[in-house]
């Protein structure tokens, strides 16, 4: 067995927004040469998430496709934005303190609960076959990477990892 490793990076924007990483992963499983396996996809943030949708073809304003805006609606009625301190337990007075001293992060970047619940629902990985050297995918399928945490821009990886047997 064997595996390959790639790290991908994006620019996310102080929305909750999804990336279409689907073709920097076909690219990957293109370069690595592989005919049969897996692909793994991963977030090591505990705001984000990866996740299989369709391509919707229409977009908001923002440019998010419908169906993963509707996503977003959806799970807002689980979990509704957090608005002001006090609105979730989540963050507490020692893991705001710890933000500043620790991180130098302000205060109102821990209003971002509503981010990690939803992350935990979705999830931070999703593995695809590799069958003939494609992505099983379906016809519509793609790979979206979400950034859940709307309160500041950031720089986000995403990791890639290829097995092959």
């Amino acid at each position: 067995m064997s595996a390959q490793s790639r790290t991908i990076t994006l620019e996310t924007p102080a929305r909750q927004e999804f990336f279409d990483v689907t073709e920097q992963l076909a690219e990957f499983v293109r370069e690595a040469g592989v005919d049969a396996g897996i692909a793994v996809v991963y977030s090591p943030h505990t705001s984000c998430c990866v996740l299989l949708q369709e391509e919707s073809e229409d977009v908001t304003y923002y440019g998010t496709q419908l169906i993963l805006q509707d996503t977003l609606n959806v799970l807002a009625t689980i979990a509704p934005p957090t608005r002001h301190e006090g609105q979730y337990l989540h963050p507490g007075p020692i893991h705001i303190r710890n933000a500043a001293e620790l991180r130098d992060e302000l205060p109102a970047w821990g209003l971002n609960t509503d981010g990690h619940i939803i992350s935990s629902i979705l999830g931070r990985s999703e593995i695809v076959p590799i069958v003939d050297g494609q992505l099983v995918l379906g016809e519509f399928g793609r790979v979206y990477f979400g950034d859940l945490d709307s309160v500041r821009p950031r720089i986000r990886t995403v990791h890639l990892q290829i097995v092959a047997g």
